[in-house]
């Protein structure tokens, strides 16, 4: 028996050829259409295709090669196309746009402007909506995290101490602005590593590891600049902090880390304007 996922991807069989597309079986819910636009050249009855399936204007399954900027479950960061007497509509990258009725926004929503939202399937009409209100899709369980865990951010809002970031799609966090060393903007998609968990389950993450970890990468990445840069690298212990993250893009203190290490392990010579490779 096949089910057909609502908003997501399905691999599905082709079954017939139409002048307009082709269908596939959608089991149960019988045969799906996907127009000739998005059928891959060469396509024929048997073959197998992984498609995404959402509903059409007129609120029947339709199949698309294309690929969504999210999916159901997905946060997101969306931008408004148009706006009508109902709701909002987002562009989420297929034909028809994404909507989020008026009880679903925090503020109401204005054309042309990106607001984080959440992709769900609405319980009572079984359509694709949207939800501003992200809190409320959050995953209630208790974070599996430890101390120097690698994640996937997206910056929700920024606060007073610092921004909001959604972890791996599933828990929200912090990211104090004590830790932010370059400009990020809500929407941005950034790896990040978490802090602490706290008791009340409660997320503060950091935009760079921390300790050994930090320290091994960045004398990695300094030097392979060295072996790249005829052995030299204009930046010291004492450069400006702003002109150390334009070129490796990490904090000042993580930069004095990672030349020290470099420098007991007898690999540089530090000079007064540069560092060089020790012949």
């Amino acid at each position: 028996m096949t089910f057909i996922k609502l908003g997501d991807y399905n691999r599905m069989t082709v079954v017939k050829q139409v002048d307009f597309g082709i269908y596939l079986d959608g089991g149960d819910e019988g045969e799906v259409l996907m127009p000739a636009r998005y059928v891959p050249e060469g396509c024929k009855p048997g073959d197998e295709l992984d498609v995404f399936v959402y509903l059409d204007n007129e609120e029947r399954l339709v199949a698309t090669t294309q690929t969504p900027l999210a999916k159901v479950g997905d946060f997101a960061f969306l931008k408004v196309s148009w706006v009508n007497e109902y709701g909002a509509f987002l562009d989420w990258g297929l034909m028809k746009d994404l909507f989020c009725p008026f009880r679903e926004q925090k503020m109401k929503m204005e054309k042309d402007k990106g607001y984080i939202v959440h992709v769900h399937l609405d319980k009572e009409s079984y359509r694709i909506v949207a939800s501003a209100k992200v809190e409320h899709y959050f995953d209630p369980s208790f974070p599996p995290y430890q101390h120097g865990d690698e994640v996937d951010l997206l910056v929700w809002q920024k606060t007073d101490l610092g921004f909001k970031v959604i972890i791996d799609n599933r828990f929200p966090g912090l990211v104090y602005k004590n830790q932010v060393f370059r400009d990020i903007r809500t929407g941005d998609r950034l790896t990040g590593y978490i802090d602490i968990v706290r008791e009340d389950g409660k997320i503060d993450v950091m935009l760079q590891p921390t300790g050994r970890q930090m320290t091994m990468n960045l004398s990695d990445v300094l030097l392979d600049y060295l072996e790249s840069h005829g052995g030299v690298c204009p930046l010291t212990d004492k450069s400006p902090a702003e002109d150390i993250y334009s070129k490796f893009n990490v904090s000042k203190k993580n930069y004095k880390k990672a030349v020290g290490d470099l420098y007991k392990r007898r690999l540089i010579v530090l000079c007064d304007d540069c560092i060089k490779l020790r012949k």
